[in-house]
């Protein structure tokens, strides 16, 4: 059975994001309790408390016995700690919703899963623990409701697995979930098969073909065979001077950036350097 925590919880009339900021500067969160034939009733609790309660406790579905203050009034309140809303950043709390229940009547929560031992599947096959379902929804008076579901899987090998039908729920506890559901499974280890030596080599990657520029550089003077400065090596032409076409399909062939100084201006009636390196040669 799960314990059930002790909270004092203050009542509070005004809402809206002014008031909520004004009690988080005084260390509360707000909160709503609700259920039952009752109207929900706004409250504020303290932030250091519900805090330190959520950290100790197995899951954020817990029972709590809420000591309401209103003025000099005072009540006790079950209820179950039905959602949690956190900061996304900070992580702080920043609302709590409550869900009143009574002893007599039954309640649905979900309970955290737990694994407990070495699967004989994966200590000696190599196999892989898989965990299907982090938590089962359950319906229970409150004071059978569990804390956790303990499933030991030990004996589990390959290919094996633990269903829902296949748990032992403590007395009282039962479950509407489909019995065939798998919770947790051993499944094979998963081998990677290595390519043939020469099956990548055959393939080969698909090689792009330049594509030529229009103008100069594919049919003017840089398409001379074995003349071209752009098929040089740099340091061949790292103190050349030539044209702007060549020195354009020098820059697209090679790749690499032009050497400085290598551009002479155009002339007016040929269109070439008067000292190009290509024409000169």
């Amino acid at each position: 059975m799960a314990k059930q925590q002790k909270l004092t919880a203050l009542t509070r009339t005004e809402t809206g994001r002014s008031a909520v900021n004004k009690i988080k500067q005084q260390g509360l969160v707000p909160a709503v309790v609700y259920g039952g034939k009752e109207q929900p009733i706004n409250l504020s609790v303290n932030a250091r408390e519900i805090r330190n309660i959520l950290a100790h406790a197995t899951s954020e579905h817990f029972l709590v016995d809420l000591e309401i203050a209103d003025g000099s009034n005072k009540s006790n309140r079950l209820a179950l700690v039905q959602e949690v809303q956190h900061d996304p950043l900070k992580g702080d709390v920043l609302h709590v919703d409550f869900h009143a229940v009574k002893a007599d009547e039954k309640l649905h929560a979900e309970i955290p899963v737990e694994t407990v031992g070495e699967p004989a599947g994966v200590k000696n096959y190599g196999g892989i623990l898989e965990i299907s379902m982090h938590a089962i929804e359950v319906e229970c008076l409150p004071k059978d409701l569990p804390e956790i579901i303990t499933l030991d899987v030990s004996a589990l090998n390959v290919g094996e697995g633990i269903h829902i039908k296949d748990i032992k729920f403590p007395e009282g506890v039962t479950t509407h979930v489909d019995g065939e559901l798998t919770v947790v499974r051993v499944s094979a280890p998963t081998v990677e098969v290595e390519p043939a030596p020469g099956a990548e080599a055959a393939a080969g990657p698909e090689v792009i073909k330049e594509k030529k520029e229009e103008g100069a550089a594919s049919e003017g003077c840089c398409s001379r065979e074995g003349r071209c400065p752009g098929q040089a090596r740099r340091q061949e032409v790292i103190a050349a001077s030539f044209c702007g076409a060549c020195l354009h399909a020098f820059r697209y062939r090679t790749g690499l950036p032009a050497p400085r100084g290598t551009r002479q201006p155009r002339s007016r009636i040929s269109g070439h350097a008067p000292q190009c390196w290509f024409h000169a040669a």
